[in-house]
Parts: C-alpha cells; sequence; structure tokens
C-alpha cells in the first residue's frame, strides 16, 4: 500500500488518498495524523507534500510516530515542507521582487481554509534530528525528478521565483525516511 496524506486536489492513481477535505478522489477522509484505520507495519510508502508544517511544535513529532508506526519494515516516508533555511537566505539576499511576500506562504501556509496555517518551520538538521528520533533508520534528499510521481505538479517543486523550474531556487525541503 502506498499512502498519499494531505493529498488536497492531488491524485496519484493506484495510491490511497486521506486528506481532511472533502475530494473525490480521498479515498479516507479525516485527519493524517490518526491513520488507526491501518495496522502496524503495513504500508510500503507514504507521501506526505508540504503537510507536516501545518501542525505544531509540540505534536510533529507524534504525527511522525504514528506515520512511521504503520510503515513495513524498510517502508520509506517521502516529505517535503517548506525549507526555511532556503526561505531566509532568499529573504535577506534583498533579491526577492516582493521582498517578504515572495516567502510568507512557506512560512505561514497559504491560509486559504481552517486547515492551510503552519505551526511549525524546518531545516534539513533539525527534521533529520526529528526523523531519526523517533525511529527512522536513514534519512536522504530526493529528487522529485526521479520519483514515480514527478509528474505531479505539486509543492515539493516549489520554486522562487515561481514555476522556475529551471534557473530558480527550490524552496521545498525533500527528504526521505527509511524504516
Amino acid at each position: 500500500m502506498k499512502l498519499h496524506l494531505g493529498c488536497g486536489a492531488k491524485h496519484i492513481p493506484g495510491w490511497f488518498h486521506v486528506d481532511a477535505l472533502d475530494y473525490s478522489h480521498v479515498d479516507r477522509l479525516g485527519p493524517v495524523e490518526d491513520l488507526s484505520f491501518l495496522e502496524d507495519c503495513t504500508v510500503e510508502l507514504i507521501y506526505a507534500a508540504h503537510v507536516l508544517e501545518h501542525f505544531g511544535r509540540r505534536t510533529y513529532t507524534a504525527v511522525l510516530a504514528e506515520w512511521r508506526r504503520v510503515l513495513q519494515p524498510g517502508g520509506v516516508l517521502r516529505l517535503a515542507v517548506p525549507d526555511f533555511a532556503v526561505a531566509a537566505q532568499l529573504y535577506l539576499s534583498g533579491t526577492l521582487p516582493r521582498g517578504i511576500e515572495d516567502v510568507r506562504g512557506l512560512v505561514c501556509g497559504g491560509q486559504r481554509d481552517t486547515y492551510d496555517f503552519h505551526g511549525m518551520i524546518f531545516d534539513e538538521a533539525d527534521l533529520t534530528r526529528a526523523l531519526r528520533e523517533v525511529g527512522f533508520s536513514s534519512v536522504r534528499r530526493w529528487d522529485w525528478r526521479t520519483t514515480e510521481h514527478s509528474w505531479l505538479d505539486d509543492y515539493s517543486q516549489a520554486y522562487i521565483p515561481h514555476m522556475d523550474k529551471e534557473t530558480g531556487t527550490l524552496v521545498s525541503l525533500n527528504l526521505e525516511a527509511i524504516v
């Protein structure tokens, strides 16, 4: 089984979709932090693109632990979160056309609905530490271009300037954690 958590309007054929909002392709309507409908060690891969940052600083590790619980040995948690280090560097560079507005959504969320607010920020070292603390054996970066869902234009492919995937700066921190 492959889970797409917090999928929103994005659909990956053949995957099991979980979201708190009711889209036609959602297989399980409900919170992505509660996977109690799944047994331990039953999932091959979890993909959560720009979902983890919606949890607070005191709750996000419990979410990671729940996601790890359902992954089978050798299973993969594929995460994408806003890269705070990159956003801060871009902001401090003074080269952003709209200044702080160009990174505001990365830090605060889009705020389009009740779920679209960010409660946490991450850089690579901090997220790697948290993943190891909840029991993942290894953590590595992943490139959206090499995944089976590379065709899916989601926030794992977020660049500044927007959609400039050739010369822009990737502002998504894409990490895979292995059970």
